[in-house]
């Protein structure tokens, strides 16, 4: 990705594993980092290592390129980390107002589903869902899988959004941590923070952590 970063893809696609993998690479780089390591970024079965290039040039003087020098970091890291991030899993439970004004979709994805909207509510909080990234807002969570039972295409066009609001997206689900323009079909709201400025850790669901939604109406 150009002179100052790295990505490798085990797959491109969504999976519980290759996710598992990316995850345990991260912790592995993270616990033997390099100097000149400015970030990395997991996405669903991919990681991108940026780096300052002109650092790694003068200060570890390769005998190839730089990105070389870098690939087999990547490769070590593939190769001397775990299939799973160690430690159990962070779990959260979080309350969903579904339907009405906290839920614009959820009556028609109920229609298009042939489902109630007391059905959908059941059959989504009746799954524990992985985070496998964070992406497109600071604190916006990509969870999965949806039940096939109520997998929706996102929309067309996007609409605003407001911050909380809990989306459906074909077999994925997440909330947007603030007002946006989105194209998630949205079937409830939670008034638990997604992003949190002044934390010290200001992103609450992170990759790897587990969710269980429940309905905060009953």
């Amino acid at each position: 990705m150009g002179d100052g970063a790295v990505t490798i893809d085990l797959g491109n696609q969504l999976s519980e594993s290759l996710n598992g993998k990316v995850l345990a690479m991260y912790q592995w780089l993270q616990q033997h980092p390099f100097e000149g390591l400015k970030d990395i970024i997991t996405a669903y079965s991919s990681l991108t290592i940026i780096y300052d290039p002109y650092f790694l040039k003068t200060h570890y003087q390769p005998a190839n390129t730089v990105f070389e020098w870098v690939q087999e970091r990547i490769i070590t890291a593939y190769h001397q980390s775990g299939p799973q991030v160690s430690g159990t899993p962070v779990k959260h439970r979080i309350p969903v107002h579904y339907g009405g004004e906290n839920g614009a979709d959820l009556a028609s994805l109920a229609r298009e589903k042939q489902l109630t909207p007391a059905e959908v509510i059941s059959i989504h909080t009746g799954k524990l869902y992985r985070v496998y990234m964070i992406g497109f807002l600071p604190g916006f969570s990509y969870m999965a899988e949806v039940d096939e039972r109520i997998a929706l295409p996102r929309k067309e066009k996007p609409v605003p959004v407001t911050a909380g609001s809990v989306g459906i997206a074909g077999s994925q689900t997440g909330i947007y941590p603030f007002n946006s323009p989105g194209g998630w079909n949205i079937i409830g709201r939670t008034a638990v923070p997604m992003f949190n400025a002044q934390a010290q850790n200001p992103v609450l669901l992170k990759a790897g952590d587990e969710v269980e939604f429940y309905n905060a109406n009953s």
